[in-house]
C-alpha cells in the first residue's frame, strides 16, 4: 500500500535547508559531471531526483554531506556553506544512504553498525540502546543482530544501511536508490518509514530511477540531465510533458501513461497513481461499487463508456 504523496511547495531562502549555488564538480581532470547548478530544498520537502544513467544526480547529493566538495560555486546546510566543515559536523545534519550496501557497512555486528553512528554524535548509553532497538526491530533486523553484516543477503544489507540511518535520526535524510533489493513488505516498511519521518517535519531527498515510486511520494521532482536541472516541479507538471521526458531518457509512470491513452474517453491523464486512476475511472464510468472498494459516492450503474 503506498502512502499518500507530500504537498508541493516553494521554499524561501529562510526555509531552505539545502542549497546548491552555481554548483560545479568533476573528476580529476575530466568533464564536469554537475554544470552550474542552482538548486535551493527547503525544510520538511520531500524531494525526488530523476534522470538518467549518468545525468549527476548521485554527484549532487554526495555534495550535502561533504562526501564531494564543490569544484566551483557553493553547497549551504542549514544556511552555512559546507566549505571547511567536516563529513562528521554535516553527518549531524544530513544522514547519506548509499546506492551500495557495501559502501556503508564496516562494523563486526549487525547491532555494532546500527550504534556507531548514534556514539559518534555522544549519545549516552541509554539513548544509544533505546535507538538500536528501536531501529533492529523497525526494519525486522533483530534475529540477525549479532550477525556479521557482511554474510547477509543483498536485501538484508540494504535494510542495516536503513536502520543504521534511522538510529542516527538526522533532520535530513539523502538517500541514493534506497528501494534496490528490498522486497515488497521492504519496500512498504521503508516507504511507511518515511512518510512518518516526513510528517514530522524531517527533509527527505530521494534519488530514483523508479517513476511510479516518484509519482507516488514525491511533493517535488527535480530532473537531471547532462548534469544540469532541466525540470523542477509537482509531479503531475512534469509527468506529462511528454518531450521532456524524452530529453531526459525518462519514462512516465505506467499508471500515468494509461491516463493518457484514455484521454479520447474522458479521462484526464493526469493520474499518478493506480488509487487516483480509479477514483477517476469510476467517477467516469459511475460504478456504485467495485469489490474491496465499497460505493463509489452514490453514482447510478450502467452508463460506463466502452473503453
Amino acid at each position: 500500500m503506498w502512502v499518500k504523496r507530500a504537498k508541493h511547495w516553494r521554499c524561501t531562502l529562510a526555509d531552505a535547508i539545502l542549497q546548491a549555488v552555481d554548483l560545479w564538480f568533476w573528476y580529476g581532470e575530466g568533464t564536469p559531471v554537475v554544470r552550474g547548478v542552482n538548486l535551493t530544498i527547503g525544510r520538511g520537502e520531500f524531494v525526488v531526483l530523476v534522470g538518467a544513467n549518468g545525468s549527476g544526480k548521485t554527484t549532487l547529493i554526495k555534495h550535502f554531506n561533504g562526501l564531494l566538495r564543490p569544484r566551483r560555486g557553493q553547497v549551504r546546510v542549514a544556511g552555512q556553506d559546507t566549505a571547511g566543515r567536516s563529513m562528521g559536523e554535516l553527518a549531524r545534519q544530513v544522514g547519506y544512504l548509499f546506492q551500495r550496501p557495501e559502501q556503508q557497512i564496516f562494523s563486526p555486528t549487525v547491532q555494532q553498525e546500527l550504534a556507531f553512528g548514534p556514539r559518534n554524535l555522544g549519545l549516552p548509553p541509554a539513548e544509544i540502546k533505546a535507538r538500536v532497538e528501536a531501529a533492529l526491530t523497525r526494519f525486522r533486523l533483530t534475529a540477525v543482530a549479532g550477525q556479521p553484516p557482511a554474510i547477509l543477503s543483498y536485501g538484508l544489507r540494504r535494510r542495516v544501511t536503513l536502520a543504521s540511518l534511522a538510529a542516527m535520526d538526522p533532520p535530513v535524510l539523502v538517500l541514493d536508490e534506497p528501494t534496490v533489493g528490498l522486497d515488497a513488505r521492504g519496500l512498504e516498511e521503508t516507504f511507511g518509514w518515511l512518510a512518518g519521518l516526513h510528517i514530522q517535519g524531517r527533509t527527505i531527498v530521494l534519488v530514483t530511477h523508479d517513476m511510479t515510486l516518484a509519482a507516488a511520494h514525491a511533493g517535488r521532482v527535480v530532473v537531471l540531465g547532462q548534469g544540469q536541472v532541466i525540470s523542477d516541479g509537482p509531479p503531475a507538471q512534469v509527468f506529462r510533458q511528454n518531450d521532456l521526458l524524452a530529453r531526459a531518457a525518462l519514462t512516465m509512470p505506467p499508471v500515468t501513461a494509461l491516463a493518457q491513452a484514455l484521454r479520447s474517453h474522458g479521462m484526464s491523464g493526469d493520474s499518478l497513481t493506480v488509487e487516483a486512476f480509479c477514483d477517476e475511472y469510476i467517477a467516469l464510468t459511475e460504478i456504485t461499487e467495485i469489490p474491496g472498494r465499497g460505493p463509489a459516492r452514490g453514482m447510478e450503474r450502467g452508463h460506463e463508456p466502452a473503453l
